[in-house]
């Protein structure tokens, strides 16, 4: 069975075609997302028809030598756009990154504060949901617009030519809902004044929800419903059940099966398949702190007259020059903040006469963003059901740094392995679909069988 993968990243967007009796990708090509937009200052937007016109792209170059048996679609959560009545684009998309929320809005809290403590249920900036608040107090909905939707699910849409439905990992994404009962808080939603009429049914299943019917790929292919990236990288990476994964990118997560959905102080529950869930502590820093000390080196050596050439590299190796040594730095890499304090700045401690040194400050970096996440996965342990025998590390921050691996492996006590596939969101969105779409009987077997 060949299935076509669809990513909508941020800043990439992805297509591949994944053979699964083979077990390897046949073709893959990703396109930059160059799809920003310039708004206000809080705004972070994206053109929904130049996101539409880079999938169309990165489809056309993968499906001219392979036309795929089921297609799996994922990409970028938290983020909405709105639809006409005939399920028509009529805003941009305002992205995960929108920071809405975030404005001032009545008494000193801002919006998502406000939204919070009204309702009970953590409202961040960024949830679609919380935008969407935002839009309908300041009269920024459009007249026109008859209901919201993620991109992957507009694309889905888009390709089977019907009306966007979302995946309880998608739905979870966008607040106010009920991870017990799998679909939106209605006490919630009438305490924000939101009409649950306006959002999109939600699928709680495995399932597919039609077939290809559009200008850039063949009539009559399965569609699976899209799932949040989130998910789907966690498909496309676990083999096993008694895994923790850790992701570094951008950003830097670390996550794990649970059937516990009682609430955290730290991190979020999420829908998974039918009856599971994974915890998931999230950063807002995770290469990005790696890329921000890259680029104080850079600056010093434009400054000293120095090379600049393979930074990332020359840091790896003065990092493991004194990996063991105990009078370290130790950095806090809340340089972004956090989901819970946005505010929240990073710092370095333990300076000495002997430490302050370029090895130590780069060492310190891979050892904050890992403490992160540790710290985040001990606050959760409660929730784990079973004894940790893997710690998969994915994401090109620790797929390209042994030495980063090295960190993790320490901080977890776990052995670590890479993923098989390196476009894990893409390659979970094609495990997804041969589930949905009857190859295999359950996403566990469909994992086991295609991610060893």
């Amino acid at each position: 069975m060949k299935i076509l993968g669809i990513d909508i990243g941020t800043t990439t967007i992805t297509a591949l075609i994944l053979d699964t009796s083979k077990k390897e990708i046949l073709k893959a090509s990703t396109v930059n997302n160059d799809s920003f937009i310039d708004g206000r200052a809080f705004e972070r937007i994206q053109s929904v028809e130049k996101i539409v016109a880079r999938v169309k792209a990165a489809v056309k170059s993968v499906c001219c030598e392979y036309t795929p048996d089921a297609i799996g679609i994922t990409g970028q959560m938290h983020g909405i756009l709105y639809l006409d009545k005939d399920n028509k684009p009529c805003s941009h998309l305002m992205i995960w990154q929108d920071e809405r929320g975030n404005q001032p809005y009545k008494d000193g809290e801002t919006y998502a504060e406000f939204l919070t403590r009204e309702t009970g249920i953590k409202a961040a900036s960024g949830f679609g949901l919380t935008t969407h608040y935002y839009n309908i107090i300041n009269n920024e909905v459009p007249e026109n617009a008859v209901m919201l939707c993620t991109i992957h699910d507009y694309i889905a849409s888009l390709i089977t030519s019907t009306k966007p439905v979302t995946h309880s990992s998608d739905g979870a994404s966008l607040g106010f809902f009920n991870l017990k009962e799998k679909c939106f808080d209605e006490k919630a939603l009438k305490i924000a004044g939101i009409n649950k009429d306006f959002l999109p049914e939600v699928i709680t299943t495995t399932a597919a929800i039609g077939n290809s019917s559009c200008d850039f790929i063949v009539d009559g292919i399965p569609v699976a419903v899209a799932i949040g990236d989130n998910q789907a990288s966690f498909i496309g990476s676990v083999c096993e059940p008694n895994s923790i994964l850790v992701n570094v990118g951008t950003g830097s997560q670390v996550s794990f099966v649970t059937k516990d959905v009682r609430p955290l102080q730290t991190g979020e529950i999420r829908p998974l398949t039918d009856d599971k869930y994974i915890f998931v502590g999230a950063s807002l820093c995770g290469g990005r702190a790696y890329a921000i000390l890259k680029s104080f080196f850079s600056l010093c050596a434009d400054m000293l007259g120095g090379s600049k050439d393979n930074l990332y590299k020359k840091m790896d190796e003065l990092s493991e020059n004194i990996f063991s040594d105990r009078n370290e730095l130790f950095v806090n890499c809340e340089f972004c903040g956090s989901r819970e304090n946005p505010t929240a700045r990073g710092s370095i401690t333990n300076i000495g006469t002997e430490n302050f040194t370029p090895e130590n400050l780069i060492c310190g970096v891979l050892k904050g963003v890992s403490k992160e996440l540790k710290d985040m996965y001990t606050s959760a342990k409660e929730l784990i059901d079973f004894t940790p025998q893997k710690l998969v590390c994915s994401g090109n921050g620790l797929r390209k740094s042994e030495i980063w691996r090295k960190v993790f492996e320490n901080d977890f006590d776990l052995t670590s392995e890479l993923p098989k596939y390196s476009e894990e969101a893409c390659v979970g969105a094609c495990v997804f679909a041969s589930s949905a779409t009857g190859e295999f009987s359950d996403i566990e077997t469909a994992q086991r069988n295609l991610l060893r």
